[in-house]
């Protein structure tokens, strides 16, 4: 068990470094990575700037699509979160909050290939 938490750690970690680095590559200054709000609301997986639209990225990185396409985890309710994390994150940098958009980054590890998607403005 504590090897399967492992692989999915690692999994996620570089999940999430591809979407940094593939968000920059396309123009986006990410800011911040993995911030976790102080009162314990839940964390930001990337905070970037796109222009001068605050963006709020949640990374969801699979081995397959056995259980669905990523995206389909970012639900109505986590998308709710993420804009309330956005402003906290805001606030505590003292930067405005909007216009403020929620991105979605899939990163898919498929049989020795990497897929990657990106959604924006995911409502």
């Amino acid at each position: 068990m504590r090897r399967w938490a492992e692989y999915r750690n690692a999994l996620g970690r570089s999940g999430e470094e591809l979407a940094a680095r593939y968000l920059e590559r396309v123009g986006m200054r990410v800011l911040a990575r993995n911030w976790r709000a102080p009162n314990g609301a839940g964390e930001i997986d990337i905070v970037a700037r796109d222009g001068p639209v605050l963006v709020i990225a949640e990374v969801k990185t699979r081995g397959s699509l056995r259980h669905g396409h990523p995206l389909e985890a970012i639900t109505a309710r986590k998308r709710r979160r993420l804009r309330l994390l956005g402003r906290s994150w805001a606030r505590a940098h003292r930067r405005r909050p909007f216009p403020l958009r929620i991105d979605g980054v899939c990163v898919l590890f498929d049989r020795g290939r990497v897929l990657l998607a990106h959604e924006r403005g995911l409502r």
